[in-house]
């Protein structure tokens, strides 16, 4: 046996061979026969030559591809892992043979191998065919993955909402920005659980692609056998895996790990130089790279990289509107030729959690909060990755290139914690992770899912979708208790300051209690307790009946935002349209026009999305620059009234899922309708002002048994293939909508075989 092919009732491949090594050729092979249009797709990203077949649209990211010296990064970093570790080199190199051997098959559709008859359609769409990988093209799919994981473009948003409000805003719109990815994740030890032995469930929340970012994948052989969810195009399993007697799992650390510098350059007859912070001028690496762009002229890119990182932003004449500016980003893997790939094979090798622990300690980027268990009750739960030691202003801002004071100094210690009552729950919330980051998420999740956790004494691996799937809203509570304050009267009227304090275990009512407040902080935005102010009085119009019945109805509502939920429909529209109202007032609209940073850091410039989750802090502030909240509320109440919602929440809150040609997109109604929200368990995350579509939610979910691995239970939002009209492409959706899950196999007489390679 060389390497053999089995599948599952849902396509899902499970790989067995005689070393790893012929695992990773087998792994890379058939992924490349399940997902070839992906990971040509990657490869271009990765490259920053994506626009050469995309068109205009790619041509953004293409320019920070090479602006930040990706490939160059992954191709240093490769080069380091073959001198440190010349196992795990030849193990990726393994990997990307198999690759080019499976896209060789897609190329030239065989018999032999089922899948490859029906190569991926976008290739003939398109013209292309599929490019060959290098050995360090993994750690550059890898880097672009996450390249945009620590949200650095938020640095951008709190110098510009600054500067336009004063720093007293940046708490107040303190929230995990709209490209930021998160997770939920619990572990349960066995005191909880019905078999005495561990629990891990969760799901990580990112942008929904088709085909999907994970790959599901078992991968079996005498020094390991382990199935997990993995990253196309990477070997191996990263984040979610389970090997028979260890499993872990990741959830975001919303750490902080990258820095922006303001650079002073200048050009002389020799090239670029950068100001540094000794006060005297440098010579700045410079060389131009040409961007292909299909329908277009090619675009000349001018790449310079000082002594803190490369120019990702302006340069020696500026921003593209003159504004003087030129931003570099340091970040660890340019720093420090590392990408944590040393970390693979010892996790896929790991039997007990202290296996997994040193695995980890060499893990580099993106920066996690970790959760495992064995079958002998260990348990860990702790940060792992590297973060910088540097001055605090670096992590919320650019800093000065030209001013001492902003060097990294070194490595933090990654922070680890315990559970409480038998249970740690992460959901990007402030956590072991808190010293290392500036924003984390709202606790709502969390809050939600200790709450539910608390509920039961005994939980079983069935019961753990009960809690992936729930869509209780804890942050409706602001704009309800806005709602409640709201009169009937013809009598003057002014807005109650109140508080109240709202968790996920509690279902309250539309009513304030007359207590201080809290105002929210940059350091600590989940500390606020609601609050709701005014700074003048209103002489109030009384609501229309329409409007009065719709405010009752909201406060009668259960907070789920379930699909079939007419008042769940209600309440996102009336909160949309205060997101937009609020976003158009004088006081916060300048805010509005950002500064001309490139097209692909735009996103955590935009106002509107940051309205609208910071909505509740915007609503709880004791005052918001003079903003007439409750008239806000009211108007806000009366135009949805007036045309409110013509179906319950699924009938817009539909997937959105990202296609790499878009043109292919089937039409919006074409696409499930989902339950959940931003704040809810069930994280489908729609941009309230804008768009119900959710273009994040679910990349997968998994519940890990360390009783039975064979209890262990998973699901994607799509399918094992990336081949539009193959059986498997979406035949996993209506589990992931339902919130059910599929059973998890590695008994390979319970599989079909498919081949021998």
């Amino acid at each position: 046996m060389s390497a053999e092919t089995y599948r599952d009732a849902w396509g899902i491949p499970h790989l067995r061979a005689d070393t790893p090594h012929e695992l990773a050729r087998a792994q890379g092979r058939v992924t490349a026969r399940d997902r070839a249009w992906q990971l040509e797709v990657e490869r271009h990203r990765a490259q920053g030559t994506s626009a050469s077949f995309l068109g205009p649209e790619a041509l953004s990211w293409d320019r920070l591809a090479r602006l930040a010296r990706l490939a160059d990064t992954a191709r240093r970093c490769f080069t380091a892992l073959e001198q440190k570790d010349p196992e795990t080199a030849a193990w990726v190199r393994a990997y990307t043979d198999g690759v080019n051997e499976g896209l060789t098959e897609t190329t030239h559709a065989t018999s032999t191998h089922p899948t490859s008859t029906h190569p991926a359609p976008e290739f003939a769409r398109t013209g292309l065919t599929p490019g060959h990988w290098e050995p360090w093209t993994p750690l550059g799919v890898w880097l672009a993955t996450h390249i945009l994981f620590a949200g650095f473009p938020a640095k951008l948003w709190r110098e510009h909402i600054a500067a336009h409000l004063g720093p007293e805003a940046v708490g107040l719109f303190a929230a995990d920005g709209p490209g930021t990815a998160g997770s939920n994740g619990w572990l349960v030890s066995g005191e909880r659980t019905t078999t005495g032995h561990a629990l891990i469930a969760g799901d990580p929340h990112r942008f929904i692609e088709d085909p999907g970012v994970y790959q599901q994948i078992h991968l079996s052989c005498p020094e390991f056998d382990v199935v997990g969810l993995a990253v196309p195009g990477v070997p191996g399993v990263a984040h979610f895996g389970h090997t028979g007697t260890v499993a872990w799992a990741i959830t975001n650390a919303m750490a902080d790990y990258q820095d922006l510098y303001r650079e002073r350059l200048r050009r002389t007859g020799a090239g670029v130089e950068a100001l540094g912070p000794d006060g005297t001028w440098h010579r700045a690496a410079r060389h131009t790279e040409t961007i292909h762009v299909a329908g277009e002229d090619t675009v000349e890119v001018e790449i310079i990289e000082t002594d803190r990182g490369p120019v990702i932003a302006g340069g020696p004449e500026g921003l593209d509107d003159g504004t003087p500016a030129a931003l570099s980003l340091r970040y660890p893997p340019r720093v420090t030729a590392d990408l944590g790939f040393g970390a693979l094979l010892p996790l896929l090798r790991a039997r007990r959690v202290a296996d997994v622990d040193r695995a980890l300690d060499a893990w580099a980027e993106p920066v996690n909060v970790v959760q495992a268990a064995d079958t002998e009750g260990g348990l860990l739960h702790r940060v792992a990755g590297r973060v910088p030691v540097r001055p605090a202003a670096n992590g919320l801002r650019p800093v000065p290139a030209w001013e001492p004071g902003h060097e990294w100094t070194g490595w933090h210690t990654p922070p680890r914690a315990g559970l409480t009552e038998g249970v740690a729950v992460m959901a990007n919330q402030r956590g072991p992770s808190t010293p290392l980051g500036v924003e984390f998420a709202a606790p709502h999740r969390a809050d939600r899912i200790t709450a539910l956790l608390a509920g039961r004494e005994r939980w079983s691996a069935s019961d753990m979708p009960t809690i992936h799937t729930d869509t209780h809203l804890a942050s409706a509570t602001p704009l309800l208790h806005h709602l409640a304050t709201l009169t009937t009267e013809t009598t003057g009227t002014t807005e109650t300051t109140g508080t109240t304090e709202t968790t996920g275990t509690t279902e309250t009512t539309g009513t304030t209690e007359t207590t201080g407040t809290t105002p929210t902080t940059a350091t600590s935005p989940t500390t606020a307790t609601t609050a709701t102010s005014a700074t003048s009085p209103t002489i109030a119009t009384p609501l229309t009946p329409k409007a009065a019945a719709l405010r009752d109805r909201l406060l009668a509502w259960d907070r789920r935002m379930d699909a079939d939920s007419a008042d769940a429909a209600a309440y996102a529209a009336v909160r949309s349209a205060v997101v937009r109202r609020l976003a158009a007032h004088p006081a916060l609209a300048p805010a509005a026009v950002a500064p001309a940073y490139p097209e692909v850091l735009q996103p955590w410039l935009a106002l509107v999305p940051r309205v609208a989750y910071a909505l509740e802090h915007l609503l709880r502030a004791d005052d918001l620059y003079g903003i007439d909240r409750a008239a806000t509320v009211r108007a806000a109440l009366e135009e949805i009234a007036g045309r409110p919602p013509a179906g319950p929440w699924g009938d817009t809150h539909r997937l959105a899922p990202w296609r790499a040609l878009p043109d292919a997109d089937p039409a919006p109604g074409d696409e499930p309708g989902l339950s959940g929200d931003h704040d809810c368990v069930l994280c489908t995350s729609a941009v309230p002002g804008l768009t119900d579509r959710a273009a994040r939610g679910p990349a997968a979910r998994y519940v890990w048994d360390l009783a039975d691995r064979e209890n262990s239970r998973w699901v994607v939002p799509h399918g094992a293939s990336g081949v539009p009209g193959s059986p498997h492409h979406r035949d996993q959706q209506p589990l992931w909508l339902d919130g059910e899950l599929a059973p998890v196999v590695t008994d390979f007489d319970r599989l079909t075989k498919e081949s021998d390679d």
